[in-house]
């Protein structure tokens, strides 16, 4: 985990990432001069652009786990100095406001358009790469280590938990009996030979819960979530606004529950706001998104 002050400013156009749900979360954080933004997933920047875009004294602190995303992003706003935008890498858990309090936070959560990609990044099975799948490839863990060594029970657990994958039994169990894996067409391959004729053949491929569950697992996105949620109310100024951005429902049912129960937060949007049907036809990997606001009330 490092603060990022500087970087260089070599091409990263490859790291392209078009941001959702821009209008209503701009629009739903009430932006104010002078204002300061926590960006909790900074990705390329294109939500960060937006909020110094509003004010000409608007400053925001950016956070990515992923250094790629972080260089990207400097690179990007590179017309933006220091003194209104900082960078922080790391997971968003882990952030310490310490005595700092902001106007605003936001988070876009999920895999992003260049890592899934990025072949070699391993989080899809569309072309051969390694199993890998980490958001920060300074950790450990990878898709690898978790389906070549985790037991049956432990597959099936997250396979069912994070995937909601019914057929989570025997899927692990014809991969345990197949692994070791080293690729990702590989791996996806068998799980599709796992499954029946007419699950195989359905509307979606058969490793696609079961890959969003192995990366879930590897970088520990919900425990990660649930954490930052918890931590992340207290970091804000009284009517400070929090919008989450979330792709599938087990986010949304953590964020939903989270900003429910937290006695600091007043929920402003009783259900999640959706991109309109002219994002969604621009960009159909916004069609999932949804977006919930929340207001930091008196303890």
């Amino acid at each position: 985990m490092t603060k990022v002050t500087q970087m260089s400013t070599a091409d990263f156009s490859t790291f392209n990432h078009v941001p959702v749900l821009t209008r209503e979360l701009i629009s739903g954080l009430n932006i104010c001069p002078g204002g300061h933004y926590l960006d909790a997933t900074v990705g390329a920047g294109g939500h960060t652009r937006k909020l110094l875009e509003s004010y000409a004294n608007v400053r925001v602190t950016a956070i990515d786990r992923d250094s790629t995303a972080i260089a990207a992003a400097a690179a990007n706003l590179a017309e933006y100095n220091i003194d209104r935008l900082t960078f922080w890498q790391g997971n968003f858990a882990n952030y310490e406001a310490k005595e700092e309090t902001f106007d605003g936070i936001i988070a876009d959560l999920g895999v992003s358009s260049p890592q899934l990609d990025h072949p070699e990044r391993g989080f899809s099975f569309r072309l051969e790469a390694p199993l890998d799948m980490r958001m920060d490839c300074g950790q450990s863990l990878t898709a690898a280590t978790v389906i070549n060594t985790w037991d049956e029970t432990e597959l099936t657990k997250i396979f069912y938990n994070y995937g909601e994958e019914r057929l989570s039994r025997q899927i692990a169990k014809q991969i345990v009996k197949q692994r070791p894996f080293y690729s990702t067409t590989e791996l996806a391959n068998v799980i599709a030979r796992s499954v029946p004729p007419k699950y195989r053949y359905g509307r979606i491929h058969p490793a696609t819960r079961v890959f969003q569950a192995l990366r879930i697992a590897v970088n520990q996105e919900l425990e990660s979530l649930l954490s930052f949620l918890i931590k992340s109310p207290y970091w804000l100024k009284r009517d400070g606004i929090i919008g989450v951005i979330s792709f599938h429902s087990l986010e949304d049912r953590i964020v939903k529950h989270q900003f429910r129960s937290s006695p600091l937060l007043k929920v402003l949007t009783k259900k999640p706001i959706i991109p309109q049907s002219d994002e969604q036809a621009k960009n159909p990997r916004s069609r999932s998104a949804k977006l919930r606001l929340a207001q930091r009330q008196e303890a």
